[in-house]
């Protein structure tokens, strides 16, 4: 049989674009009416966190690339100029929409909702001599004006701080012409101010930005001078950590020095408010040593993420999500030890829906229990005060054995994880720091327990990261259990983690990057083999990300071979769906919505004898190659069962999914004629305790794809 031809060069989607119109998705919930209205503006809130960070790292990467004179780094083979200038086409059709839905749709329709941000022209006098004595008060003791000429350098802006540059005319006290001038707001002064309610209107709330009220006084900072324009400006700069394995003997001071020069790495974006004039843009370019092409000129607020403060309005919950309880599994409601449930069943836990707290308590009663010997625990993400971390504090102090892997390298969480590595340490804790070059992604925990039949070990294993605020908005499923083999599999692990030697003899779990990608291709190349006998072949997958190619390009060949491939990737995908002779078989779908789905889940068919398993991983270079994963099976039926009819809800989802086209486009899945469907809404409904007078989320959506900037095709 003659080798199939090999698919065309450009059979794959760039993973930085794609990462854009995953953005484009995230903002298009803030032009959803079906939304509530706060929760909109949490939406606008996140695309521009979401576009921070894109251009601290992806972008950032890009840069250096092009510095050194680096050829292209992914499969598409697009040079990093190419994308960059694709990149900032697209970014700038982005942050034009953003500024468009604040100013013509959100504050309008918060004003009707008596939600007011109210400008400095509109100030009463009553509120102006409020905020003259709140400046005096609160923020002119904290701010320091700054000249600029020869002697007095150009300030060190901080990365994504809130500054002013200033046109001034006049000579100062020393006779000295003065032009311009640099104002940092401190990172101490709240971003948006509310006024007190006997200077609003009854029944309203009001705001005001700290940039208004600055710019209100900025005669009284430069006394003498006259202030000929004030311009507020925000830096981006390169956030990404780089620590040499072969040349770093502590690698927690080594960070720490990292974290502190990475608040002022090399600038990658300049934005400042519309209307600055172009000789102060160029003087801050040329400072910054920024092309025009870094520059974007906004039409508001140069950091729109601190408008997430008034999403927290508790008095208005009219205009939120309505809360919810998390659901328990039956099993666990009972007065049993978590240990005595799990000697008699599996534990399969979908979070949000279902809370996170037994898998708290399963630690909680590690620490207490006499019989409990030794806790082992990996730690990618665990925010701050976490309780995981204070039960394994709790825990050594109580004389367990406790070794904990935490990665100190997880991006934008490493300060936390470092403060968390430091309490653990102190608390007499084994604390083993993930290997550099091979981040520790793995979600598990391990209880050693004595018991009249010997030692018994308990373990969890999840998709998502130990962090009290993760589990209540991204999705995720815990699988507990104290099988015997599953937890041979665990300690070995966790002995791999720690001494690092070789892993034998594994029976459940698959780990990265030692055995995971080969696994994959096995099950897709078994796939492909059913298919070409006739017989059933089938795969699904759940994902945050698809863009290792040799997995696409095997995905590809069982497409070709008649596998029907379903997968659900909720952020990058390098795979072109639909093509003739490519991808006919394969649909791809993102689904956006309440919550971020995070969980990843595989299926394979099997002609019949179907696997399921969750993972740490996605299908990702890096997952594969250079972090340590683990992906487990689910074998009982019930469970089974379940993770499959999850999936087959995620595939009938009509109100939130948005199905990927070949060229890289994606467009919004609506019901029709069919009845709405929303799988977010149907877990909510199933596992959680929602309020009987929760809105219907699974009606039929309002947003009209005409209020989002159209998917542009493109450099790919």
């Amino acid at each position: 049989m003659n080798a199939p031809a090999a698919p065309p060069i450009d059979r794959f989607i760039n993973r930085e674009l794609s990462l854009i119109e995953f953005n484009q998705r995230v903002l298009a919930q803030a032009s959803d009416a079906s939304v509530p209205l706060l929760e909109r503006l949490r939406f606008l809130c996140i695309s521009c966190t979401n576009l921070d960070e894109f251009f601290e790292v992806r972008v950032a990467g890009l840069k250096q690339r092009l510095e050194i004179g680096a050829p292209s780094a992914g499969p598409d083979q697009a040079s990093p100029q190419q994308l960059l200038d694709e990149i900032r086409r697209r970014s700038l059709m982005l942050v034009q929409r953003q500024y468009e839905l604040l100013n013509s749709v959100l504050l309008p329709a918060l004003a009707e909702e008596h939600i007011h941000f109210i400008q400095r022209a509109d100030w009463t006098d009553d509120q102006r001599e409020w905020l003259s004595n709140y400046y005096a008060r609160e923020v002119n003791p904290v701010l320091t004006p700054l000249t600029l000429d020869p002697s007095r350098p150009f300030p060190r802006i901080l990365n994504k701080s809130l500054n002013f540059i200033v046109r001034l005319k006049g000579k100062d006290a020393f006779g000295r012409s003065r032009h311009r001038a640099v104002v940092q707001a401190p990172r101490s002064l709240p971003r948006i101010i509310q006024l007190p309610d006997y200077l609003v209107e009854s029944g309203t709330t009001s705001y005001v930005f700290l940039s208004s009220i600055i710019h209100a006084h900025l005669d009284d900072l430069f006394p003498g001078l006259q202030v000929d324009g004030c311009y507020q400006f925000r830096v981006t700069r390169n956030s990404n950590l780089y620590v040499d394995d072969e040349e770093v003997e502590d690698l927690i001071r080594s960070l720490e020095g990292q974290l502190a020069a990475s608040r002022y790495g090399a600038a990658v974006r300049l934005e400042i408010a519309d209307g600055c004039p172009s000789d102060l843009c160029d003087f801050l370019l040329d400072h910054f040593h920024l092309d025009h092409a870094d520059l974007f000129t906004v039409d508001g607020p140069v950091n729109l993420n601190r408008l997430m403060q008034v999403c927290e309005i508790e008095s208005r919950p009219e205009l939120l999500y309505r809360p919810f309880t998390p659901g328990v599994p039956e099993e666990l409601k009972t007065d049993q030890s978590i240990f005595s449930v799990l000697r008699q069943r599996n534990v399969l836990l979908h979070h949000p829906y279902q809370s996170f707290s037994p898998v708290v308590d399963f630690i909680g009663a590690a620490a207490e229990d006499p019989n409990v010997l030794a806790i082992k625990q990996t730690l990618y993400r665990t925010g701050s005060n976490s309780p995981i971390v204070n039960h394994l504090v709790n825990a050594a102090r109580n004389g367990k054995e406790v070794t904990v892997v935490v990665e100190l390298m997880a991006r934008f969480d490493e300060a936390e994880n470092i403060t968390s590595a430091n309490r653990l340490q102190e608390a007499g804790a084994h604390v083993v720091y993930g290997l550099v070059g091979y981040k520790t992604h793995a979600k598990m925990s391990m209880v050693v327990r004595r018991e009249q039949d010997g030692i018994q070990r308990y373990v969890h294993l999840g998709t998502g990261n130990y962090h009290p605020g993760t589990t209540r908005v991204y999705t995720d499923y815990g699988y507990m259990s104290s099988n015997k083999n599953l937890g041979e599999d665990v300690h070995k692990v966790f002995m791999q983690l720690t001494s690092l030697t070789m892993t034998q003899n594994l029976v459940k779990i698959i780990t990265a990057p030692f055995d995971l990608f080969d696994a994959m291709i096995e099950k897709i190349d078994r796939e492909i083999e059913h298919a070409k006998e006739g017989r059933d072949a089938r795969i699904v997958a759940k994902l945050n990300a698809l863009i290792e190619p040799q997995i696409i390009d095997k995905l590809y060949e069982a497409s070709g071979a008649g596998v029907k491939i379903d997968l659900i990737v909720r952020g990058i995908c390098s795979l072109r769906p639909g093509i003739p002779g490519l991808s006919e078989n394969i649909q791809i779908r993102s689904i956006v919505g309440r919550f971020l789905e995070h969980s990843r889940v595989y299926y394979f068919g099997n002609n019949g004898k179907e696997e399921f398993f969750c993972a740490s991983a996605d299908w990702m270079d890096r997952n594969f190659f250079r972090r340590n994963e683990t992906c487990f099976p689910i074998k009982q039926k019930p469970l089974k069962q379940r993770l499959w009819s999850d999936l087959e809800l995620f595939l009938a989802d009509n109100t939130g999914a948005w199905i990927l086209q070949g060229d890289g486009t994606y467009e919004l899945l609506r019901p029709g004629d069919d009845a709405p469907v929303s799988a977010q809404r149907i877990f909510l409904d199933q596992f959680g305790a929602a309020s009987q007078d929760q809105p219907d989320q699974t009606a039929g959506r309002n947003l009209s794809l005409q209020d989002i900037p159209a998917p542009v095709q493109g450099q790919q």
